[in-house]
């Protein structure tokens, strides 16, 4: 994805704020909610300094204080995204924090989070290795970066009616919902372009990270990728 791209992903998500966590909801038949969840679980919050990245509405920040991060930081280059974020935050948890940033050039100095985990955002990278790399530039050593992403099912019978499901009645219904087309016929165009699970891991590993890992979710719709920071040579 080129820098233009970016800026335009970047206006798409500030106008579809309003109806995103209900399109969310609707797009992912109720299970977007457990795949958070999960993604929290794996980054093993309790007690950490955790940054959640491509933060959105705040649905995977908001989960990992439930699971006992001690702080949060939520990050987004969408500036309605965050204000959305912290209208569902206010006066709930003083734990959480938000800050406008691309993902690309995080503005936290290396070795600060005990985890960093990201939903639905690596496909809108413009630099896919770039960002991985600033990902675990900020993660402490021994800390565990979290990658939740949709994926395409395998072949068979339930990857061909995913499919229609996902690039023809999805953009239509979620265009009419949303008051924006274009944004929902991106969504399945960038899960299409997006890398296989088997090279993003392979990623994860060149931008210095170990013990990574995967696993399919929902009939291999979504995967969850882990990876974790050597611990310094002492």
């Amino acid at each position: 994805m080129s820098a233009r791209d970016a800026q335009l992903v970047r206006r798409m998500f500030g106008r579809i704020v309003r109806r995103y966590d209900l399109l969310n909801r609707l797009i992912s038949l109720g299970m977007d909610r457990r795949w958070r969840r999960e993604a929290a679980a794996a980054a093993r919050p309790v007690g950490a300094v955790a940054l959640d990245v491509g933060a959105g509405t705040g649905g995977l920040a908001q989960e990992l204080r439930r699971q006992g991060a001690a702080r949060v930081v939520g990050v987004d280059f969408s500036r309605e995204m965050l204000v959305a974020a912290q209208v569902k935050a206010a006066g709930v948890d003083g734990g959480l924090s938000w800050a406008l940033a691309d993902a690309l050039r995080l503005p936290f100095a290396d070795d600060t989070f005990d985890c960093v985990t990201n939903a639905f955002l690596l496909r809108n990278l413009a630099d896919l290795s770039a960002g991985l790399a600033e990902m675990a530039r900020v993660l402490k050593p021994g800390g565990r970066l979290v990658c939740l992403e949709m994926t395409w099912p395998p072949p068979g019978l339930f990857g061909a009616m995913y499919r229609l499901y996902f690039t023809r009645l999805v953009p239509p219904l979620a265009g009419l919902i949303s008051g924006d087309p274009a944004a929902y016929q991106y969504l399945p165009c960038s899960v299409r372009n997006f890398i296989d699970t088997a090279p993003l891991a392979a990623l994860l590993s060149e931008v210095g990270l170990s013990r990574v890992g995967f696993r399919l979710m929902s009939g291999g719709t979504v995967a969850l990728h882990t990876a974790r920071k050597p611990p310094s040579e002492v």
